[in-house]
C-alpha cells in the first residue's frame, strides 16, 4: 500500500525546502576530462565520497524565467540534470531502500559561471540569483522509470547542443542518496541533483535555452 507523502509538491515554487544539493564530479566523462589534475595537491586523488555544493533558495527560478548575466561574465554554462526530490526523511539509507524515499524527479538546469575549481568552486560561481532553474512539476518514478536511464536534450536558441545522459554517473541515483545520507539527513522537499555532464553548453546574454525529457516535460530560461 502506498504511504502518503508528508509534503505537497504540486505548486510552484513547489513547496520545496529551498535547498538543492549537487554532487561534484559524479559523471565519469567529466572526471576523465580532468585527467591527472585530479591527482594533484591538495586532494591528490579523485573523491572517494560525494562532494556536494549547494544551490540556496535565492538561486531558484521557475521555468520560463529570465536571469541577468552577472557583471564581468560573458557566458554561463548550462548543467542539465535530474533533481531527485526527497519525499520522506532520509538518513543512513541502504541502496535497496533509497528509491522509496523519492517523491519523484524534476528537471533542473544548473547555471554556473565557467570556472576551473572542480573540487570546491567558489560560491560566487554557483550561487548567482536565479541560476537554478527548477521544473514545474515532480514526475513520479512510476512514470519516469529508471532515473539513471534518462537522457536530457539541451537546446540553445532552438539548436540542439547536447544530449546529457544520466547513465554515466559514478554514483547512480540510489547509491548517491545512500552515500549522501551516510553523513547528513535529507528532509522532505530537499532536492539532490544527480550530477551534470561534461562539455556543458554555454549561453550568452540575449540567448534562450531549453531542456526536455519525454514524460517529464520541458524547462526553459533566458539570459538578459
Amino acid at each position: 500500500m502506498s504511504i502518503p507523502l508528508p509534503v505537497s509538491l504540486d505548486d510552484p515554487p513547489y513547496r520545496l525546502s529551498g535547498t538543492v544539493y549537487g554532487p561534484l564530479l559524479n559523471q565519469r566523462e567529466a572526471l576523465e576530462q580532468i585527467g591527472n589534475a585530479a591527482f594533484q595537491p591538495p586532494h591528490k586523488a579523485p573523491p572517494k565520497a560525494p562532494v556536494l555544493y549547494i544551490k540556496p533558495r535565492n538561486t531558484l527560478s521557475p521555468s520560463g524565467a529570465s536571469i541577468v548575466m552577472p557583471e564581468q561574465v560573458d557566458s554561463l554554462q548550462v548543467g542539465a540534470t535530474l533533481g531527485l526530490v526527497i519525499g520522506r526523511t532520509a538518513s543512513r539509507l541502504a541502496q535497496t531502500d533509497a528509491l522509496a524515499h523519492f517523491a519523484g524527479v524534476m528537471l533542473i538546469a544548473d547555471l554556473s559561471v565557467p570556472h576551473d575549481s572542480f573540487y570546491r568552486p567558489s560560491v560566487r560561481f554557483v550561487a548567482h540569483d536565479g541560476s537554478c532553474f527548477v521544473g514545474s512539476s515532480v514526475a513520479p518514478l512510476s512514470i519516469v522509470g529508471d532515473p539513471n536511464a534518462v537522457s536530457i536534450a539541451v537546446k540553445v536558441d532552438g539548436q540542439l547542443r547536447q544530449v546529457a545522459s544520466m547513465g554515466g554517473m559514478i554514483r547512480p541515483a540510489a547509491q548517491l542518496l545512500a552515500d549522501v545520507t551516510e553523513f547528513m539527513t535529507l528532509s522532505p522537499g530537499d532536492i539532490l541533483m544527480l550530477g551534470v555532464c561534461a562539455d556543458m553548453p554555454r549561453v550568452r546574454q540575449g540567448q534562450r535555452f531549453e531542456t526536455s525529457v519525454e514524460g517529464i516535460g520541458e524547462l526553459r530560461g533566458a539570459i538578459v
